[in-house]
């Protein structure tokens, strides 16, 4: 949008991202404010969440991530807000918010059960709770409600948000995948890349002259197929999901697509960052929210494990839990060293 539809305005498109990018980091330092009621941690937060080299490099792109990661923390903010108050109107903005996330980047699909989150809150009546779950929902149906229709009314058929669930969750498991998987060169990536497109394109092509006729149908033929397939080979998918979960899971960049000084300089930053952060969700002082961005952590996991795991796709969902609850975990460690000023 903020290239008004010309591609080449490329310069303007990494200045709007950049923006964002650092939009994210105020949000981070807002969201730790609030969750934290420490003005060190909530500098420490933004700060680490400004120089973060993944969030950094998402933002440098032009690619979708900063726009989502901007829509999603706001969300989340305003999720925090609704809660506290309490207050079903930032309900409604944060459900508004998530469903452009959505619209953004479909996978946050796999988010919008927590919207339900108030109802366990035991710090209001129940009728209190239903009311702020109830206006985070309409949030979310007024965000994706229009694209709804417009696809309805485009396509003849029911599609909420887009057809990529279905291809990708067949790309992600199918033959192609494992492949993937055994690369060593980046010479291999590139025929891996052109067959992997080439099989896709003629299966999509075989479904439509099927007589699959709309974007929807194949999606669903496609998560058919794989499912199918599934139960045909529980092993070696099994196998093949255990591979991805490393994949999402690891500190370090893809080797194969960096060079070894950053695989270690990174991996070491994670590796830090993973401890830190499991220390701050231990000792958090608001369980409630703790267990909620456990729940973001590991909902987000599971969608892109199912369907294609990629290390940019974890950035925007897990990057500012980790910075966040790491910077509380550093703080704790400080107190616990004894480090002067750590309280």
């Amino acid at each position: 949008m903020i290239t008004l539809g010309h591609p080449d305005r490329i310069a303007v498109a990494k200045v709007a991202n950049a923006a964002l990018g650092a939009c994210a980091a105020w949000l981070v330092a807002v969201l730790a404010a609030r969750l934290f009621r420490r003005r060190g941690v909530a500098l420490a937060a933004g700060l680490a969440a400004a120089l973060d080299p993944s969030l950094v490099f998402v933002s440098s792109d032009v690619q979708t991530e900063p726009l989502f990661l901007a829509l999603l923390l706001a969300a989340g903010f305003l999720f925090l807000v609704c809660v506290d108050r309490p207050s079903s109107n930032f309900g409604v903005l944060s459900g508004l918010l998530l469903g452009l996330a959505v619209l953004t980047r479909p996978s946050a699909l796999a988010l919008t059960p927590l919207l339900l989150a108030p109802l366990l809150d035991r710090r209001y009546p129940l009728r209190a709770r239903s009311h702020l779950a109830a206006s985070a929902v309409l949030g979310l149906s007024l965000g994706l409600l229009p694209w709804v229709i417009r696809n309805a009314v485009v396509y003849r058929d029911f599609l909420l948000v887009s057809d990529v669930g279905g291809l990708n969750t067949w790309i992600g498991n199918g033959e192609e995948m494992r492949r993937f998987y055994d690369l060593r060169s980046l010479e291999d990536y590139e025929r891996w890349a052109a067959e992997n497109d080439r099989a896709t394109r003629a299966r999509i092509a075989g479904l439509e002259a099927s007589g699959l006729t709309t974007p929807a149908a194949v999606s669903r033929a496609l998560l058919r197929e794989t499912l199918a397939d599934a139960v045909r080979r529980p092993a070696w998918h099994l196998a093949l999901l255990l591979r991805k979960t490393w994949d999402w899971l690891r500190p370090f960049p893809n080797p194969l697509f960096w060079p070894r000084t950053v695989v270690v300089g990174i991996g070491a930053f994670y590796a830090v960052l993973y401890g830190l952060a499991l220390w701050g969700l231990a000792e958090a002082p608001r369980r409630g929210a703790a267990l909620f961005a456990a729940a973001v952590l590991l909902l987000s996991m599971a969608a892109h494990v199912a369907s294609v795991v990629s290390w940019r796709y974890r950035v925007p969902y897990w990057d500012p839990i980790l910075i966040l609850y790491g910077s509380f975990g550093g703080f704790r460690a400080r107190a616990s060293l004894g480090v002067t000023g750590a309280r």
